[in-house]
């Protein structure tokens, strides 16, 4: 029977030779359709199963393909590479991310996976193609929105200064807005020009311009590598240039000492300064102040400890409950050590020495006893972490917070001493005691609120030492002696002495460590102190009054 030579198409007649036409054209296209995708898929497909051989070569071309892809899926499979979190199956040549929240993936369709076949097994990296992993993962966020991430893959490429990274430098440079990202990708480009072999001598001698700007550690061991390949003049620039980084990095290294010795003499003034008072006012050498110090450490880890259990959205708030607490609490320890012990050994100072020096034996103990031996945790709150940079070096917020705290601390005590009723009588007490009691000015109240006082500013000094040290019984030991050298370098009971000789001997110490060592500049610091003495019995800013100089 012969073929219809025509048809009915939706109420109209259509010739045969149409229609036959017309039924292999859609079917032509849905053959192409149908085989488009893998066609198109492909490429991306085949570079990840190149994971899958086991070969570091394949490796190696895999990830320089899968980088280059723009394939959404990029930036996950080479990031799960670097982490050892990427498995291969040899046989079926498939390929498996493993999220860090234990979920798998297919690294060529991102379709979810129930489990790694059996055969699976980890892919394999070397030394050179970590290096090629941290320059693809560097590449891949060249673009993120993130400016701190673009900021963050410009640095690594800098470190690395892989080639296969320029374009894609070029390209982000010329579009990027982000002043700070501008910046660091013009560094990274520099990095790239000056190891690129083909690069002009103009180019490499701007490159060098732009390292040397930076000026940084990183910028230094970028023109030491570069080797003595290089044409004359590159060769007189990059040295040019390391000499004068070695010299900006050595002033930097000063204002880094500077600041530490700032930062150790906040930390001193603060555990001195309460010392400060009670000698200077009372004559008593308290052995026990270190104490005070770790019971306001204590404090402050008691005040954590109940806001993690009960109220764990405060924990930010810790440590301002912790700074009245640790006064009240260090205070009126003060003031019972003061009327039990210390009233019944004015004018006896050795035997003051001893006493004070059993009762802190005595307080370490106790609180062995209620905390253990072990030291316990002080956790910093989100104001306090973390650092930022100022030019070469790195401050941490948690020290420039206590040095903040520690002249706050030091404003108000002076305050104190000079508008308030409790201040007047202090100082009339520590210029003449005879002639105060005389006016009608009770001494031994004044005693005893003044050794409260120095010891409440040892507790707030050990919130804050809380931060930045151990908190253990043996807090205080730490500290004792160099708050003793302190307020006798300053002057006995001169508050401005006790500032100046703190800063003093933090910055002394902090630049003779790094020539004498620890040990030997602690001893080198003392000895100065000793011959110093020697000229100023009295100290730095010595108190005057009838007393006094009688």
């Amino acid at each position: 029977m012969s073929p219809p030579s025509f048809y009915f198409r939706r109420g109209r007649i259509v010739p045969a030779n149409v229609f036959d036409r017309l039924r292999a054209l859609v079917l032509s296209a849905f053959l192409i359709a149908a085989f488009a995708v893998p066609a198109l898929a492909g490429p991306f497909e085949d570079a990840v199963a190149k994971f899958a051989n086991d070969e570091f070569s394949d490796t190696d071309e895999a990830v320089g393909l899968v980088a280059s892809s723009g394939n959404a899926l990029a930036f996950p499979i080479i990031s799960a590479l670097q982490d050892g979190r990427l498995s291969a199956d040899p046989e079926s040549k498939k390929v498996f991310v493993t999220g860090a929240d234990g979920k798998i993936i297919d690294a060529a369709t991102g379709a979810a996976v129930a489990s790694l076949p059996a055969g699976a097994s980890a892919v394999r990296l070397n030394n050179r193609l970590r290096r090629t992993v941290e320059a693809a993962l560097g590449s891949l966020t060249l673009l993120s929105p993130d400016p701190a991430k673009r900021i963050a893959a410009a640095q690594q490429v800098f470190k690395s200064h892989d080639e296969a990274a320029l374009p894609v430098i070029d390209g982000a440079l010329a579009k990027e807005t982000n002043k700070a990202a501008k910046s660091a990708f013009a560094e990274a480009r520099a990095a790239i020009l000056l190891y690129k072999a083909d690069a002009t001598d103009a180019e490499k001698l701007e490159s060098i311009a732009i390292i040397k700007a930076r000026g940084d550690q990183e910028a230094l061991v970028l023109l030491t590598g570069l080797g003595s390949d290089a044409s004359p003049p590159v060769a007189q620039a990059a040295s040019s240039a390391i000499s004068a980084i070695q010299s900006n990095l050595a002033l930097w290294s000063m204002v880094q000492n500077a600041w530490y010795g700032l930062s150790l003499g906040s930390v001193l003034l603060l555990a001195a300064i309460g010392l400060a008072i009670t000698f200077g006012v009372m004559g008593v050498i308290n052995m026990a102040h270190g104490e005070m110090v770790m019971i306001g450490a204590y404090t402050t880890f008691v005040v954590q400890e109940v806001i993690r259990t009960r109220y764990p959205e405060l924990f930010d708030y810790s440590l301002l409950m912790a700074v009245p607490l640790a006064f009240l609490v260090a205070g009126a320890l003060g003031v019972l050590i003061e009327r039990s012990i210390i009233r019944f050994l004015y004018g006896r100072p050795l035997e003051t020495l001893l006493a004070t020096w059993g009762l802190s034996l005595v307080l370490q103990q106790a609180v062995r006893t209620a905390f253990g031996p072990t030291n316990r945790e002080v956790g910093n709150p989100s104001w306090m972490s973390g650092a930022f940079e100022l030019g070469q070096i790195t401050i941490t917020y948690n020290r420039l917070w206590i040095l903040c705290f520690t002249l706050a601390v030091f404003a108000i005590l002076l305050a104190m001493l000079r508008y308030t009723a409790l201040g007047l009588e202090m100082r009339a007490v520590t210029q003449n005691r005879r002639m105060a009691a005389s006016m009608g000015i009770a001494t031994s109240r004044v005693d005893a609120l003044t050794f409260g006082l120095g010891s409440g500013i040892a507790g707030i000094a050990g919130v804050a030492l809380s931060q930045i040290d151990n908190v253990s019984p043996n807090l205080g030991q730490s500290y004792i002696i160099d708050s003793f050298m302190v307020v006798v370098f300053g002057g006995v009971g001169n508050l401005w002495g006790t500032l100046v000789g703190a800063f003093t001997l933090g910055i002394a110490n902090k630049f003779l460590e790094p020539v004498a060592g620890a040990v030997l500049g602690k001893i080198a610091i003392l000895v100065l102190i000793i011959l110093f003495i020697q000229k100023r019995p009295r100290g730095l800013f010595a108190l005057k009054g009838r007393a006094i100089e009688a």
